[in-house]
């Protein structure tokens, strides 16, 4: 079995940050433009002062975690031939996790907003403060409780040369002549 140079190990996390990122990306844009739309109708102007607040709060966190998810595609492109794909990864990954929180908030916040407006705050804020410490556990939490306890299974898979599943770190990374350029970036 062959070990991943550097340069594949941070071409293979690149691609698979963008790839996580895929999956988010179109779930907060489809929220955010959402968003965006909901000031425009006729009921919005009944809106009490706090459910303004938290329709404030759910479209700053759209937006932040938009750009988040964005990111890393905007400053590949800049970077690309620059040889700073493994700068690049740890950027990115550091978006990931923002665009994760802020996702948090947003969704957190729409969902109080919605209740509340349905059906009053003493069911809004419960229910939303479930729903942010559900997120937060289930993206977060169990993974800071593996990190700790030492599950290294992943790292002893990079390290060995092997990525999950059992194939070689090689044989995941792109062969094509384009993709060759695209991960000199």
């Amino acid at each position: 079995m062959s070990r991943e140079s550097e340069k594949e190990r941070a071409d293979r996390n690149f691609v698979e940050l963008l790839q996580g990122a895929r999956v988010a990306v179109t779930g907060v844009q489809v929220l955010f433009a959402f968003l965006l739309t909901v000031p425009f109708s006729q009921q919005f102007d009944r809106l009490a002062p706090a459910d303004r607040w938290l329709f404030f709060a759910a479209l700053v966190g759209a937006a932040v975690a938009s750009i988040c998810y964005i990111a890393p595609t905007a400053q590949h492109r800049v970077l690309f031939r620059q040889g700073r794909k493994e700068l690049l990864v740890k950027r990115s990954n550091f978006y990931g996790i923002l665009g994760a929180l802020a996702l948090i908030v947003s969704m957190t916040a729409a969902t109080g907003l919605v209740i509340d407006y349905l059906f009053g705050p003493r069911l809004a804020w419960p229910v939303a403060g479930a729903i942010a410490v559900l997120a937060l556990w289930t993206w977060f939490g169990q993974a800071a409780i593996d990190r700790a306890s030492g599950d290294d299974q992943d790292r002893d898979d990079q390290d060995s040369g092997e990525v999950p599943g059992g194939s070689s770190g090689g044989s995941d990374v792109p062969s094509s002549s384009s993709s060759r350029e695209e991960s000199r970036a």
